[in-house]
């Protein structure tokens, strides 16, 4: 009697009932296939907790009544256009500022050697640890009518009144204060391109008879040009976000103007629909961002390393010059605020209350504690599920989670609103519970930092995924160790590194985090970024110094880490 060949593994038979056909247990491909669908559902889950936010501003348009069209009719025929004209004067400002002083130091660091350029390196994005309104504060006591700077002018000039000094309440000095807290976006990116590949090509271009500066315009710049669109897009991104500094300075943009409808006039739908506006605008200067990543293309002979920097040696006053450039930008960012802010606090230091300082530091660590640990979690199943079940679908999850930290603060906040209100008045019915229930919270709070940041963690754990090699995960399946083991056993301890530099962005941002926290924050509960803002607004800067320099110390500690691998690659 013929034997019978032992099933296969693709085919292994299950037993039956008498007198019916075998059945084919589930093959290796049909399990493959179910958990790559666990895995992408795994990842879009984040994301669409990401998208409830623009689904409420969305949401938004279709609702409202004769009230609500009432005030934006009144907005649009009085404050829109100056509104909408502050902004775009502002960005365009902001946009040449950062531009000049992002790509003139990143060229000269990396081309030219001259006095304290390895330490201007990595210095020159120390003002990502100071926040925008920080250094509105700073300036604004510093260069006011009332400061050292017009007191010292008046008494030297014997005049009552400096008519040409220039006002720094106004839009361009929110411009001079945005340009100088966010050109590091355009240094870093403008310094890579430059270290990439434009030094090969620059040396070309010197062959065929280009002066030095002829080589920058004709060859480096236009190599750079998809590096600098990203970046600019990112600091107008971050600057249309802003809500602190232009709210000092008294200069209405489209932010404070959602602010005023909801707050002011009391129309959240008006509020919302404006917002839809500014999220237009946001899209498009990240399509901008998308567009000038995906044209990012560096190439070389390949299996070679990158050629070493040759920098041109700058002697006398050339090179003087060069350390001037590069140390402007660092002393309008970050010195000159940061040594201001200083001068108040130690001046001042018996006005500080004390007694709540603790306090506040406490609601702060605990909301950015709490944001960091999530967001972390978040950021981790979504980096292994793109590993685990890599394609578009993944892929498409993976960038509508980027989208959340491009979107304002102040955006989030009224498109979390819309269903967490509408959720509160359910929950009310069901239970019969008077009042909010969950509008108010902390648990909210968090969740608009989680759509706000959780891009910044994803990051981190990103770059930590693709340092595992996949051999790994092969050998972990050969021993019977895969999913969610072999991330908890594997995986976690490889990445414990970028998880931890994950959290300490996330903590880091949370903390400095303003236009979300002043909307959503629980009532009686104040943070460092809140107190300083609204000590701020009281004209009480002496007060506000300390809480402003606690976020100004925490914010180092990432920024550290940045400048501490910067200052190995110089």
């Amino acid at each position: 009697m013929p034997s019978t060949p032992p099933p296969s593994a693709a085919t292994d038979l299950v037993p039956t009932d008498k007198g019916r056909a075998p059945i084919a247990a589930p093959t290796a491909r049909f399990r493959h296939r179910h958990r790559a669908w666990l895995w992408r559902l795994a990842a879009w889950l984040p994301a669409l907790i990401v998208l409830v936010p623009m689904f409420g501003i969305v949401a938004a348009l279709g609702a409202g009544d004769a009230d609500t069209r009432a005030i934006l009719v009144h907005m649009l025929d009085t404050v829109l256009p100056e509104y909408a004209l502050n902004s775009l004067r502002i960005s365009l400002a902001v946009a040449v500022g950062v531009l000049v002083m992002g790509v003139a130091s990143a060229w000269l660091v990396v081309n030219y050697a001259f006095p304290g350029r390895r330490v201007l390196a990595w210095a020159l994005i120390l003002p990502l640890a100071m926040p925008a309104y920080v250094t509105a504060y700073a300036y604004t006591d510093f260069l006011q009518f009332s400061g050292p700077v017009q007191s010292a002018l008046r008494r030297l000039l014997g005049v009552d009144r400096l008519t040409a000094f220039p006002e720094i309440r106004s839009w361009y000095g929110a411009a001079w204060v945005f340009a100088g807290a966010f050109y590091p976006y355009v240094y870093l990116l403008a310094r890579t391109a430059f270290l990439e590949h434009s030094q090969r090509f620059f040396e070309a271009a010197r062959t065929l008879g280009c002066s030095p500066w002829q080589a920058f315009w004709r060859v480096a710049l236009p190599l750079a040009r998809p590096a600098l669109v990203a970046a600019v897009a990112l600091v107008l991104m971050e600057t249309l976000a802003d809500y602190g500094a232009v709210a000092y300075f008294g200069v209405p943009t489209f932010t404070t103007g959602i602010y005023r409808a909801w707050l002011s006039m009391g129309d959240r739908v008006a509020a919302a629909q404006l917002s839809v506006c500014l999220l237009a605008a946001v899209l498009v200067l990240l399509t901008l961002e998308a567009r000038g990543r995906a044209r990012l293309r560096y190439y070389g002979a390949p299996g070679r390393a990158p050629a070493t920097t040759r920098r041109t040696a700058l002697k006398g006053s050339r090179a003087w010059l060069a350390t001037l450039v590069c140390a402007v930008p660092l002393v309008i960012g970050f010195v000159l605020p940061a040594l201001i802010m200083l001068r108040l606090a130690v001046a001042e230091l018996d006005q500080v209350p004390w007694s709540r300082y603790g306090e506040w530091v406490y609601n702060t660590v605990r909301l950015a504690g709490a944001a960091a640990l999530v967001a972390s979690v978040f950021a981790v199943v979504l980096g292994y599920a793109q590993r685990q079940a890599p394609g578009r679908a993944t892929r498409a999850a993976v960038r509508l989670v980027g989208v959340g930290y491009a979107i304002p603060g102040a955006v989030i906040a009224l498109g979390i609103l819309t269903p967490v209100l509408r959720l509160d008045t359910w929950l009310g019915g069901l239970f019969g519970a008077d009042g909010l229930v969950l509008a108010g919270t902390a648990g909210v709070l968090i969740y608009a930092y989680l759509v706000r940041f959780l891009p910044a963690a994803l990051q981190s754990v990103e770059a930590g995924f693709a340092r595992i090699s996949p051999n790994l995960d092969a050998s972990s399946r050969s021993l019977g160790v895969g999913g969610w083991a072999m991330l908890r056993r594997v995986h976690l301890p490889l990445l414990r590194g970028s998880v931890m530099t994950a959290a300490l962005l996330v903590f880091v941002d949370v903390m400095k985090e303003l236009p979300a926290t002043l909307a959503l924050r629980p009532f009686n509960m104040d943070t460092l970024a809140v107190v300083t803002s609204h000590l701020a607004a009281d004209e009480r800067l002496a007060e506000a110094a300390v809480p402003a320099l606690t976020l100004v110390a925490v914010g180092l500690l990432p920024v550290l880490v940045l400048a501490r691998a910067i200052a190995r690659r110089t």
